[in-house]
């Protein structure tokens, strides 16, 4: 994992604008500096670098004639995003912004309309202040960051913009190389497929019309070639449409990245049992693989990922991440 970058396109940022780009499978962070009122950090991610997240922004901010954090706005609830809320909270007594949609579920901790019950992921609990609604503002400084509806990755989610810099926070609706699973998709049900590629869509539609001249996904360094990103975009989308089978063993992989990253390393009888009982990963099978047994289709997508060295096994069958 990496800490702060120095180098890139990250070095192409105003001076009051830091981010904080981390191993694949935890989101970007983006600390938004005044020296009057203290900073907003857009996204804190994954659960179990909630540590490594406090770190790097007690880092980042010490320098700062106002070292503080004022509020946590989360472009949406994945616990790769918001993991890291519950534990800078508490150390910092800053409020938490989300956006709508998801405020009771996450106010009562419905972790069943949360999906952390339904992928098998976990988050620390936490209480949100307030709403991150479409056509506000976050003012921070001498910059108004433009909120703005951007589903399909997840229908509540949110990116923002700045008019000044040009810098444009595309969380997981765009990546420099495609965007985040479109879970309307994974249903196996072909009208949400549909509508979850037409919202996709629709995200990247908005985001060509921004005048962006530096993006910062939700995972990965950062970017200028916004053409060059959405071209392929698009690309990828069309294939995911023409496709659906493809999505989805691409969704199984990466929902099997992410509890790997949780569980850190596990014996792989057990770690296959667990990912069985998971109900997104039973509803991948059924709509899609069903023609094959549920383990063995659980063991092929875990011998494929071996084979690209997104995960290791070792002599005592142990698997972890790489």
């Amino acid at each position: 994992m990496s800490s702060i970058p120095t180098l890139g396109q990250a070095s192409l940022l105003p001076p009051d604008i830091t981010l904080l780009e981390r191993g694949w499978l935890s989101s970007n962070s983006l600390l938004l500096h005044d020296e009057n009122q203290g900073a907003v950090l857009v996204d804190s991610g994954y659960g179990s670098h909630q540590e490594q997240t406090l770190a790097l922004v007690q880092h980042a901010l010490s320098p700062r004639p106002q070292p503080s954090l004022r509020l946590i706005a989360n472009t949406h609830l994945h616990s790769d995003h918001c993991g890291g809320n519950a534990l800078l909270s508490q150390r910092f007594g800053c409020e938490i912004a989300i956006p709508p949609g998801e405020f009771d579920a996450a106010l009562n901790w419905d972790q069943q309309k949360l999906s952390y019950e339904s992928t098998g992921q976990q988050c620390p609990r936490f209480k949100p202040d307030q709403i991150l609604h479409p056509g506000s503002l976050i003012k921070q400084g001498e910059r108004q960051w433009q909120v703005m509806a951007a589903p399909g990755h997840d229908p509540h989610s949110v990116i923002l913009f700045e008019p000044e810099s040009g810098v444009l926070v595309s969380a997981d609706a765009l990546w420099e190389h495609g965007f985040g699973i479109v879970f309307p998709a994974i249903k196996g049900e072909e009208l949400a497929a549909e509508q979850g590629f037409a919202e996709v869509e629709a995200s990247l539609d908005l985001i060509a019309s921004l005048p962006a001249r530096l993006v910062i996904p939700g995972h990965g360094p950062a970017f200028n070639d916004l053409a060059g990103a959405l071209q392929r975009a698009h690309k990828k989308l069309d294939y995911f449409r023409k496709n659906p089978m493809r999505h989805a063993r691409h969704a199984a992989k990466a929902l099997i990245m992410f509890r790997l990253l949780e569980v850190g390393s596990q014996p792989r009888h057990s770690f296959v049992d667990g990912l069985i009982k998971t109900p997104v990963h039973q509803a991948l099978w059924r709509a899609y693989f069903s023609r094959l047994d549920t383990g063995a289709w659980t063991e092929e997508l875990l011998t494929e990922l071996s084979h690209h060295g997104a995960l290791k096994l070792s002599p005592e069958m142990e698997l972890s991440a790489c």
